[in-house]
């Protein structure tokens, strides 16, 4: 029987200790409450480097606001998040990136969109225009590059952002259910590059409703419910083998009631 979600996750971080390779990313006893709830309750969670971490759970589960504590785009109640041991500040931030589920572009071209991020990563300015040329050709937007941002396609956008954030070199990407709407070609697309940062040795935390996805994209799942981390471990198991009944329920296609008694 695979171990609980804590002792599976105290092995993953002993594992990397043994191999002398610190987890990239740590959060240990994550919490965040609002209006008297907590929303995420004391959540831990690992990511190797290289790895991919992807987060699965139920509508309001807490995925999106997980991705956002661990990017550290919201303070935590209460909790730590550790960048390679040390505080997640702002040189932390600077080598990951995130990509919501509805593209944020401005209201630019697609190569300003480019240009934009590259200038705030303090990419040099000699540097600027190739790495932007290469990055939309590895999208397949180079005949869009003087086009509105915000005039492409749904898919088309969610490209642009994804390899705007890839243009920076994060070690880490986050991503919030990027192919969410899509059609089954531009979902494609999207999963090509997240190949391609893969391939790039680029860590990604990717949260997502769709099992078959996360089974091509993904090495470790954490599976989420009501706030908490109710499995993880690699994805062929958790998804194979689940052991709690919410991941059982979800899975079925069933909601999941807490038994009578329960807290939250």
């Amino acid at each position: 029987m695979r171990k609980s979600a804590p002792d599976t996750f105290d092995a993953a971080v002993g594992a990397m200790q043994a191999k002398s390779a610190r987890p990239l990313l740590e959060a240990r006893g994550l919490a965040f409450a609002a209006d008297g709830q907590r929303l995420i309750d004391g959540i831990d969670l690992a990511v190797g480097a290289e790895r991919r971490l992807v987060i699965m759970g139920a509508n309001g589960a807490g995925k999106s606001l997980l991705l956002r504590l661990m990017h550290g785009l919201i303070k935590p109640s209460d909790g730590s998040v550790r960048w390679q041991g040390g505080p997640l500040d702002r040189a932390a931030r600077n080598r990951q990136a995130m990509v919501f589920q509805r593209s944020v572009l401005l209201r630019r071209s697609v190569r300003a969109n480019l240009q934009f991020a590259l200038a705030v990563r303090n990419v040099r300015r000699g540097d600027r225009a190739a790495r932007g040329v290469r990055a939309l050709e590895q999208a397949h937007l180079s005949d869009l590059a003087h086009r509105p941002a915000r005039a492409l396609s749904g898919g088309e956008q969610q490209r642009l952002a994804v390899i705007r954030a890839l243009a920076c070199e994060p070690d880490l990407l986050f991503l919030d259910e990027p192919t969410a709407s899509l059609d089954p070609a531009s979902t494609e697309a999207i999963e090509d590059l997240i190949n391609m940062a893969h391939a790039r040795r680029v860590a990604v935390v990717m949260a997502t409703h769709d099992t078959g996805q996360a089974r091509r994209l993904g090495d470790d799942i954490a599976f989420i419910h009501a706030g908490r981390l109710a499995e993880f471990g690699p994805v062929s198991h958790v998804l194979d083998d689940p052991q709690s009944e919410p991941l059982k329920a979800w899975l079925d296609g069933r909601l999941y009631h807490e038994p009578l008694g329960t807290t939250t």
